[in-house]
Order: structure tokens, then C-alpha cells, then sequence
């Protein structure tokens, strides 16, 4: 395959899987040598094994760290800090795009940023959205209240009124307790119910009702 040929195949692409490259008579060790020296020659960014993503310099479409992460671990969405921030929830700034999937947990750097994966039990993943997080790209983005019990959920003693006052929660008419005890009520985990009752009174704080 020539370089003009692929530029052709993928322009419209963000982000795009060496898959795409073996239809017709390419063979696997061609297609992988000519990645291979495009990627040495700085034309693409291999992000992991098998997803790549053209260079600055050919690129039309500007790659949302939020779809970067969904192609890089299948089955994953974004959660934890990265969703809350991304709904307003958490006031810092979270150069890390936290995702949970149902593969083992690690931290992958490449060319367009750090993304973290957590390893989530099947039952325990759902409340999520496929949102549109830039033109025309879509991502599984977990909603307010899901980001916020996964995350009370992978980290341990989340659920005390200390660790939750730390997130220092803003935007707080964007959970609905409603939604937010559903899930908990689904999960069947002691620690989410509990969790829920702790959360009313932390974002009432928030919002300067008496408690």
C-alpha cells in the first residue's frame, strides 16, 4: 500500500486499527512492515498494538483522548476522575483519562496522552452513555452518578463523609439522587448503598442547604 493510498483509506479517521489495511491481497507481514516504517519515518503514532493514528502533520481530525481510550481497551468507558471532571462534577484539572473495562488493569502513555484502565466485574458495568465528545466522535462515558460510585467503588474507604468531602464536589445539581440510588440499589454492593446516603448530605453542603 502506498502512503497517498492509506491517507485516503483513513482521513476521515481519528483514530484507526491496522485491520482496516488487510483487505484485497495485502498480507499481515506487509501490512505490519509497511506500519512499521511509517511509524519510524514519524508519518503515524502507534498508541498500542494494531491502533494507530496519523501524525499532526497529515492529520484532518484531532483525536478525543475519550475515543483514544474506548479503542484502546475494548469493552472499556470512561469513569472516575476523568468523566467527573468532564461533567463538571470535580474542580482539578485530570491529565489522566481513567477508563474500567473488563480486562486487567495498566496505564498506557503513548503520543497523545496517559490513560488508565481498572479492571470492573461484567456486573458492574453499566450506567454508561455513548456520547458525542467531539465533532462527529463518539465515546461510552460513564454518567455523573456511575463516575462516582466506580470511583467510590475501586478505591478503598471511599465511602466515608471525609473522602468524599475531599473530592470537594461542585455541580452538584447534576447528580440526581434518584439515579444515583438506583445504581447503587443495582450494584448490590454494601459499600455503594452506603456511599448513596453519605453523598445527599456532602452536596446539600455544597449547595449551602441546611442539613
Amino acid at each position: 500500500m502506498k502512503w497517498e493510498s492509506l491517507l485516503e483509506l483513513v482521513a476521515g479517521e481519528a483514530v484507526f486499527s491496522s485491520a482496516i489495511l488487510l483487505a484485497g491481497d495485502q498480507s499481515v507481514s506487509q501490512v505490519r512492515l509497511q506500519l512499521s516504517r511509517w511509524t519510524k519515518a514519524g508519518r503515524l503514532l502507534q498508541l498500542r498494538r494494531g491502533i494507530y493514528a496519523l501524525a499532526p502533520t497529515w492529520r484532518k481530525v484531532e483525536p478525543h483522548p475519550f475515543l483514544v481510550a474506548n479503542r484502546l481497551q475494548r469493552g472499556s468507558y470512561v469513569s472516575l476522575q476523568a468523566a467527573l471532571a468532564w461533567h463538571g462534577m470535580i474542580p482539578e484539572h485530570v491529565p489522566v483519562v481513567t477508563s474500567v473495562g473488563p480486562s486487567r488493569p495498566e496505564t498506557i502513555r503513548n503520543p497523545l496522552g496517559v490513560f488508565q484502565f481498572n479492571h470492573l466485574a461484567e456486573g458492574l458495568r453499566f450506567g454508561y452513555l455513548r456520547e458525542e465528545v467531539a465533532s462527529r466522535q463518539f465515546a461510552f462515558v460513564a454518567s455523573p452518578e456511575k463516575a462516582l460510585l466506580d470511583l467510590v467503588h475501586l478505591t478503598p474507604g471511599a465511602d466515608s463523609g471525609d473522602y468524599l468531602r475531599e473530592l470537594r464536589l461542585q455541580n452538584p445539581s447534576a447528580i440526581r439522587m434518584t439515579v444515583l440510588n438506583e445504581l447503587a440499589q443495582r450494584s448490590g454492593k454494601p459499600k455503594l448503598i452506603r456511599a448513596v446516603g453519605i453523598v445527599g448530605p456532602v452536596l446539600a453542603a455544597e449547595k449551602g442547604e441546611p442539613l
